[in-house]
């Protein structure tokens, strides 16, 4: 059985202005990859448009975006050890 989810997918969160939850998901992108894609869209007014590791599309207006949280992908631990 084979997982959608990427072993490199980078954790995203991105706040929306006026709303109380925020938008959490994986994204296959790198962290430079969305930091383009966020600084794009916040310097042309476009609206930012990136892709989960589903294939759901996120579109968010760039200017309701509050701030955008890009966690690098973490490497999976098998074990019992201590880190």
């Amino acid at each position: 059985m084979s997982s959608k989810k990427s072993e490199k997918a980078s954790k995203v969160r991105i706040s929306i202005t006026n709303v109380g939850s925020e938008l959490s998901f994986q994204c296959s992108s790198s962290p430079a990859e969305i930091k383009a894609a966020v600084t794009a869209a916040l310097t042309s007014a476009a609206p930012l448009v990136l892709q989960d590791v589903v294939g759901n599309e996120i579109i968010v207006p760039a200017d309701k975006i509050g701030y955008v949280e890009i966690g690098e992908p973490a490497e999976r631990r098998v074990g019992f050890g201590v880190a």
